[in-house]
């Protein structure tokens, strides 16, 4: 089996290296192709992998290239892990909400759809290579934002097989097994339903029994002050930007700095520790990052594929007549099948009442993200800015999305 890593240079590559090496001999892998135009940084990224593949007896080779081309030739399974512009683009996607008074953040509000408008281009020219390269394979998608990039593959790519990945789902899972003392959060199956970084959990079974409460604290509902846990919804960490908005706009207010810029010192340190020659297994500063379990979730599903598992997996696809009232060509972020055949979504149980308005707002800002990165139309970005529930005031809205478009000019050649 051959697999590569599109942005191979990340600094997360090491974690997912770790969950390759755990299956590698289960899965047949021969070749891992690391990918990425930083050949500084992939030098000492890779550099670092292939001590740790040494370490466990060199099961597989690693390849390091610039050439996307010759890393997807023969893949049979492609991950992507971009970011375009890399963490300076981050930063101004962050900065752009501050100057506005709005949400600032990386995937979500208006910082998300500048990442957005940069990335679904991107990810679209890599699956048109994918088209003639190796047209079999699975395109396993973590690129931010995920949910968003995978709705433009499933609709604008959809004979290259696509699936979206986040690591916020499986976090759910191990966070419940870890209170059950169970040894796999597979075992953990989750009422879990949205969008990426918009999703509402209101289940959960293990071992063929209820185990909400006991998973996630669940109270009585007549002793329960916590009004989201009342109406017996968790919620996953993104929506407080909804739903504590102001709160979130003060603490943004109250820090120096943007998370780019903190990323930005924990990856020096990191790439600094990736450069010891005698470093070969990961090293604990790499959960600070953000993204812990990547490799969990992206190797056991790559495992599940392969070996025909049948197993529940919680991914970005086409929901098709999962969700009841909700149109079939939707990418929504749900429990799906996972075998040799691909991903299949299991019925879910619908959002609640009060969630539903905010699903499809948001919703309706991805398609019209999606249809301005791949045309350049401004008047489908303005749509986009107007749907979202965390954008600008109609009297602003145009002034912000100029002033999106010109900072990110350079990343999109389409709108100028």
């Amino acid at each position: 089996m051959k697999v590569a890593t599109i942005g191979g240079g990340s600094t997360y590559t090491p974690e997912l290296a770790q969950g390759l090496l755990e299956r590698c001999g289960r899965l047949g892998i021969r070749q891992w192709w690391l990918a990425d135009i930083d050949a500084k940084r992939l030098d000492v990224v890779g550099g670092f992998v292939r001590r740790m593949v040494a370490a466990k007896g060199n099961p597989f080779r690693v390849h390091l290239t610039g050439d996307t081309r010759g890393a997807l030739e023969g893949a049979d399974f492609v991950i992507t892990q971009v970011r375009v512009g890399g963490m300076e683009a981050r930063h101004e996607d962050e900065s752009l909400g501050r100057r506005w008074g709005l949400i600032g953040q990386e995937t979500t509000g208006i910082g998300g759809m500048a990442c957005a408008l940069r990335t679904v281009p991107v990810l679209l020219s890599l699956a048109e290579q994918m088209r003639s390269l190796c047209p079999e394979a699975w395109l396993i998608n973590f690129t931010n934002p995920s949910g968003l990039v995978t709705e433009a593959l499933q609709r604008h790519a959809p004979d290259v097989s696509s699936v979206g990945l986040c690591n916020g789902p499986i976090s759910y899972q191990l966070l419940a097994a870890g209170a059950l003392a169970l040894p796999s959060p597979f075992e953990i199956h989750l009422d879990y339903l949205g969008l990426n970084h918009l999703a509402w959990i209101q289940g959960a079974r293990a071992r063929n029994r209820d185990v909400w409460p006991e998973a996630f604290g669940v109270k009585d509902p007549a002793e329960s002050d916590d009004v989201l846990m009342r109406l017996g919804v968790v919620c996953s960490d993104y929506l407080k930007y909804y739903y504590r908005t102001a709160s979130m706009l003060q603490e943004q207010a109250g820090t120096k700095g943007t998370r780019a810029q903190e990323v930005m010192e924990i990856e020096r340190k990191l790439l600094s520790r990736y450069s010891d020659e005698t470093l070969d297994t990961m090293p604990p500063e790499l959960m600070q990052r953000g993204g812990a379990f990547y490799s969990t979730a992206a190797a056991q599903l790559i495992e599940a594929m392969v070996l025909d598992r049948g197993e529940e997996h919680i991914v970005n696809t086409r929901q098709g007549d999962a969700v009841p009232g909700m149109p079939p060509d939707w990418v929504m972020e749900l429990p799906c099948r996972i075998d040799r055949k691909g991903v299949h979504p299991l019925p879910a149980m619908p959002v609640p009442a009060f969630a539903e308005g905010l699903l499809r707002s948001v919703k309706a800002y991805e398609i019209l993200t999606v249809r301005a990165a791949c045309t350049g139309d401004r008047e489908a970005a303005l749509q986009a800015l107007i749907a979202h529930p965390l954008g600008p005031d109609v009297e602003r809205v145009a002034w912000v999305l100029e002033d999106m478009l010109e900072t990110n000019r350079r990343y999109l050649p389409a709108f100028f």
